[in-house]
């Protein structure tokens, strides 16, 4: 199993460009389960999720071509209506397959799913959803089994949930009538996924508002789509550069899709500049402390708390951070504090009193926000060596981070 070293204590300096974002080129690969000719998708990252649905649409019959960045898919010979558990179990997006498969076929049959283990994550909107969209719902030996000719309908989401939207988004698209979510999670993801539909032929409005409106059609076909930048990528490389007092240049982002974040990084003392497609963090002075409160977007991102509380590890006064969408995402903290860093941690608040410096020390990584903040900690670690294990989670969201890292200065290496 690999591990990650890292010799910390050297300022980041340099461009980085970011990729496609893995949390939109998930269910833009699932969506082309709704097409009856080819899809081709542009700015694909490679990550091991993304592999991981690719076995899983492939096993279902999917024609899948994997070059470079642009993968074609074609899910005209889909026969087979079935995620199994040995793959789902992995990652929880491929629970998005059930919404476009009970759409174009009528019925599905799909594994509860796995995941990063930051907390419970049910699927209860999914399938409350589906059920109001007319769809008969089962569960059997750890797997949902749906089926039903979907109709029209309105549903109010219990809560914003991403992957809810996606997947009644997907369903409704084929459903027969007018589909209305309300309260409805507004990421620039589901934005993206929207638009491919769009492309596809479908008939939505309102992405991006917590409204969306889909009137159903008989028939989807091919479309080209590019996946929009992964602004939880853009986020952790700007902290990067702050953290280590550097100045990070992060080119092929969206500044608007991370305008909470980039707020409270700018309360720290950092300076951020925007030009186009660039956004560049400097903390050449240091940078102190600020409170930060998880919310569904626009609020601050949770896929960037544990991050951000590496970088407050080592700012100037004490921080407030609380978080309020995921029950059991402070998993980083205990692998912090080994390394040096003061916090109190009382339910779903942690109270980081920032300390001059954090030391190298070996730390396990529990899930894919938390690797990269054990990561940036061992950036800034200013003696001794930081050893990640289980980088394996990392791999899930970030493509070859410490070659990327090396390149802006950072003395990092992947071991096995």
């Amino acid at each position: 199993m690999d591990k990650i070293l890292i010799r910390g204590g050297h300022p980041l300096h340099g461009k980085v460009f970011v990729r496609g974002a893995k949390n939109a080129a998930l269910p833009l690969m699932a969506a082309a389960l709704l097409s009856e000719t080819p899809c081709v998708l542009h700015n694909i990252p490679c990550l091991h999720d993304v592999f991981t649905l690719d076995k899983i649409l492939s096993g279902m019959g999917m024609r899948i071509d994997f070059t470079g960045r642009s993968m074609n898919l074609d899910a005209s010979d889909v026969a087979c209506q079935e995620a199994p558990y040995d793959l789902v179990r992995r990652m929880r997006a491929s629970f998005f397959v059930l919404g476009p498969l009970l759409g174009r076929f009528g019925k599905a049959r799909v594994s509860l799913p796995g995941g990063c283990a930051i907390g419970t994550r049910p699927v209860d909107i999914h399938l409350t959803g589906l059920e109001a969209l007319g769809a008969s719902i089962a569960i059997e030996d750890g797997y949902v089994v749906a089926s039903g000719r979907l109709k029209g309908a309105d549903f109010t989401l219990d809560y914003p949930s991403v992957g809810a939207t996606e997947n009644l988004l997907m369903a409704a698209c084929r459903a027969e009538g007018v589909t209305r979510l309300s309260n409805a999670a507004r990421e620039p993801e589901i934005v993206d996924v929207a638009a491919f539909l769009n492309r596809m032929g479908a008939q939505i409005s309102g992405a991006g508002t917590d409204l969306i409106t889909v009137v159903g059609v008989d028939a989807l076909g091919g479309a080209e789509h590019s996946v929009i930048p992964d602004r939880i990528e853009t986020g952790t490389f700007l902290l990067a550069g702050v953290a280590t007092h550097g100045d990070v240049t992060v080119q092929n982002a969206h500044a608007d899709h991370l305008a909470s974040f980039l707020k409270k990084l700018r309360e720290t003392g950092a300076e951020i500049e925007v030009t186009g497609t660039h956004i560049r963090a400097r903390a050449v002075n240091g940078f102190r402390s600020t409170d930060i409160t998880t919310q569904p977007y626009p609020g601050f991102p949770t896929d960037l708390q544990a991050q951000t509380m590496a970088m407050l590890c080592v700012a100037e006064g004490a921080s407030v951070i609380r978080e309020m969408v995921f029950e059991n995402r402070f998993m980083q903290v205990a692998e912090l504090m080994r390394m040096g860093a003061d916090i109190d941690l009382d339910g779903n608040t942690a109270v980081v009193r920032g300390v001059k410096a954090l030391s190298g020390a070996p730390v396990m990584a529990s899930d894919l926000r938390a690797s990269a903040a054990l990561v940036l900690a061992g950036l800034v670690a200013e003696k001794g060596e930081t050893a990640v294990a289980r980088v394996y989670h990392i791999d899930r969201g970030y493509e070859r981070i410490e070659e990327r890292l090396n390149a802006l200065g950072a003395d990092i290496q992947r071991v096995r």
